[in-house]
């Protein structure tokens, strides 16, 4: 009987993952992973990666963060920007997106372990977990590829650390909204989902 428990909750994580990379396959697919905003598209293609964390771990989420690393290389290769040499680098595309679903978990348990308030703790767990996504990313382009950037960009070299802070700031404070209005109301829906089931 604990044989055939550990099974279902192994399978049942296959298809969260398997789920949850889908929404965000199809987010990215079909534009709806952007949200317009007057003077930004604000990315959701994260949130996915944040709910398979709170629902299911660390491992689901870290995984849900790598299908979503490499679709963001997939994108850059078939459909190249300017900036795509540098993100399809599998270090600036991959690592920051599987550590949303790590750090994402962690700051859910421990604020949800320390305050009692799983609300709370899935919020933080969003804006933290975006901050994860936006700041590695950047910060990742700035360390291994600050002059490949100017060049790109048409920059000198010295102004590429003020361009990444102003996109962080401008991009990261309404992504971490939007992420936090999203996920706590979905996340309460599928784990009062996940209890009923039980």
């Amino acid at each position: 009987m604990e044989n055939h428990k550990k099974s279902f909750l192994e399978v049942r994580q296959l298809a969260v993952i398997g789920m949850l990379s889908g929404i965000s396959i199809f987010m990215g697919l079909t534009g709806i992973g952007f949200i317009p905003l007057p003077f930004m598209k604000a990315t959701i293609m994260h949130i996915p990666v944040i709910i398979g964390a709170i629902i299911e771990g660390p491992i689901v989420g870290a995984a849900v963060g790598l299908v979503f690393g490499l679709f963001s290389i997939y994108q850059n290769i078939t459909a190249p920007t300017i900036l795509s040499p540098v993100f399809m680098n599998p270090v600036v595309a991959i690592i920051p997106r599987v550590l949303i679903g790590i750090i994402s978990y962690y700051v859910y348990k421990y604020i949800k372990n320390k305050f009692n308030t799983p609300k709370i703790a899935y919020g933080f767990a969003a804006a933290l977990g975006t901050i994860t996504n936006t700041v590695g990313v950047l910060g990742l382009t700035f360390i291994l590829f600050r002059d490949q950037y100017a060049v790109l960009k048409n920059l000198s070299p010295e102004a590429v650390a003020g361009t990444l802070g102003t996109i962080a700031l401008t991009n990261g404070v309404p992504e971490c909204i939007i992420s936090v209005l999203i996920v706590i109301p979905v996340v309460t829906g599928l784990l009062k989902i996940y209890r009923n089931r039980k």
